[in-house]
């Protein structure tokens, strides 16, 4: 991140990874690392922020709360009301383990869930039918 701006949700002690409520500020959306990693690629300059858990090998996308309540998406979760996310400090942009790969900024902190289904969708099909 920028100076000293952070996000509205992150408050308190903005040196430690925080559990986070899902559905208020944002809705979060689980994916494999394989495919989100093809996702990302996918989206470009479109993404928001996401969070890499390097361990459990998974990506999360912050999208607006509600935006992708509908979606079925094999190896997708949509995490929203109910759930809560692991959120790293602003600070923490590499691994190993919990970190940002694309931390929030003014301009970019929710990925537009229609663009973020879209490359999931190519990603799903990319993985399903490999090249020769």
């Amino acid at each position: 991140m920028t100076g000293s701006w952070s996000p509205r949700w992150m408050r308190g002690d903005r040196t430690q990874a925080q559990l986070t409520a899902a559905g208020r500020w944002w809705d979060a959306v689980r994916v494999p690392l394989d495919l989100g990693s093809h996702a990302m690629r996918h989206l470009g300059d479109e993404t928001g922020a996401v969070i890499t858990d390097g361990y459990g090998r998974i990506l999360y996308w912050l999208i607006l709360p509600g935006s992708a309540a509908d979606w079925r998406l094999p190896s997708v979760q949509v995490l929203g009301p109910g759930s809560h996310v692991v959120v790293p400090p602003p600070h923490r942009t590499t691994g190993p383990g919990l970190h940002w790969s694309v931390p929030p900024s003014r301009d970019r902190e929710c990925t537009g869930a229609p663009a973020l289904h879209s490359a999931l969708r190519a990603s799903l099909s990319h993985d399903r039918c490999p090249a020769p």
